[in-house]
């Protein structure tokens, strides 16, 4: 079975950064569209940011951000890693959260991992 692995979390001033990473294991796996959400206890899980395959190997995957996180926060893979990464820069309290990894297509839903806590202090 594919498995996700979330790490990179941690506890962060507001303004500071982290670099989230997703790594996904399986001899089967298939690197396709992957995203990043996050969920506090008490909301629904909500997508942050999302980044596709690229047409071609000279074509990079294109991206998309929340409004909350727009022009903070980065996405990014490494397709030979079958990694994604989440770049979060000039942090906020409001993002404090359990960040998780997936595929966007429902039919291609791998089992939840589970997830890496960021805590961003005021």
């Amino acid at each position: 079975q594919v498995q996700l692995v979330e790490s990179g979390g941690g506890l962060v001033q507001a303004g500071g950064s982290l670099r989230l990473s997703c790594a996904a294991s399986g001899s089967r796996f298939s690197f396709s569209s992957m995203a990043w959400y996050r969920q506090t206890p008490g909301k629904q899980r909500e997508l942050v940011a999302s980044i596709t395959s690229g047409a071609s190997i000279t074509s990079g995957g294109r991206t998309y951000y929340a409004d909350s996180v727009k022009g903070r926060f980065t996405i990014s893979r490494d397709n030979a890693k079958n990694t994604v990464y989440l770049q979060m820069d000039r942090l906020k309290p409001e993002d404090t959260a359990v960040y998780y990894c997936n595929r966007i297509a429902p039919w291609a839903t791998l089992p939840w991992g589970q997830g890496t806590q960021v805590t961003i202090s005021s």
